[in-house]
């Protein structure tokens, strides 16, 4: 993901010319619907539709949207097996008494739990996807801005993600000399190679800031930082895609009520 940031997909992807709004509203509104749910099925549906989205028309390569997922999947597989040892239930499929007052059992029901759990993350995780993959953030920010969101907190927002650029460029500058001077060679080595690193992303991150105050008062800051975002016209049928996918995921929620993966 350093070569190949967020930002730059976002700029690039087949749904930049898509009106933001639509694009927040979508993405937004299947978290809501995921968060409704009351079954796996709704979240998995929001996750498969919304996956093929960002995959066959925003253009992302399938390769770096996996890799998106291979942290948050992996909490989640975590979160999963400790909620289907812990859960509980009434139709037990495998026990063990550890020592008297701790044991763990997996049950139909702390499958179903566990199982509904991960699509839920796995729907969040898409929606959210769909969001920052298909979005840049100079256009949310715009956004902001006309929905009246306080201009402090945009000014606030704008600067912390302009310092993440700073300091993740300067991570891999010295990774790299770290690692052409082999400073990973050995554990000790690694151990102050990656101690060097965080100093010098901290005094990085330090004098960046030092630069963009000297900055803003060299261009007389009043208090507010221009935004380039761009304002694109709702066309019909982007708008009639999410509206269909929305209503058929909300159709979805309703029908769907607690349907389970196994039977209890």
């Amino acid at each position: 993901m350093f070569e190949e940031l967020l930002e730059d997909i976002a700029q690039e992807n087949g749904l930049r010319e898509i009106n933001t709004y639509l694009k927040l509203c979508t993405g937004i509104g299947a978290i809501i619907l995921c968060l409704a749910s009351s079954g796996f099925v709704p979240p998995l549906f929001i996750a498969v539709i919304l996956s093929a989205a960002i995959i066959i028309l925003a253009r992302v390569p399938p390769a770096t949207y996996a890799e998106l997922f291979i942290l948050p999947a992996g909490f989640a597989v975590m979160s999963v097996a400790g909620i289907i040892l812990i859960t509980g239930g009434q139709n037990v499929l495998w026990h063990w008494d550890v020592f008297p007052g701790l044991a763990f059992s997996i049950t139909k029901e702390s499958i179903n739990e566990g199982f509904f759990v991960f699509c839920r993350v796995m729907g969040g995780m898409s929606a959210l996807c769909f969001i920052s993959l298909t979005t840049p953030m100079t256009d949310i920010f715009t956004a902001f801005r006309q929905c009246r969101v306080p201009e402090p907190v945009i000014d606030l927002m704008m600067i912390i993600y302009r310092t993440i650029f700073i300091l993740m460029d300067q991570v891999v500058q010295v990774y790299q000399a770290q690692v052409m001077r082999l400073g990973y060679s050995a554990y000790r080595e690694s151990i102050q190679s990656f101690a060097t690193l965080c100093g010098a992303a901290f005094i990085a991150s330090w004098d960046a800031g030092d630069d963009l105050i000297h900055a803003m008062d060299a261009r007389c800051y009043d208090g507010r930082f221009a935004l380039l975002g761009e304002n694109r016209p709702v066309e019909l049928v982007p708008c009639l895609a999410a509206a269909v996918f929305l209503a058929a995921s909300a159709g979805i929620v309703i029908c769907a009520g607690r349907f389970s993966l196994l039977q209890v």
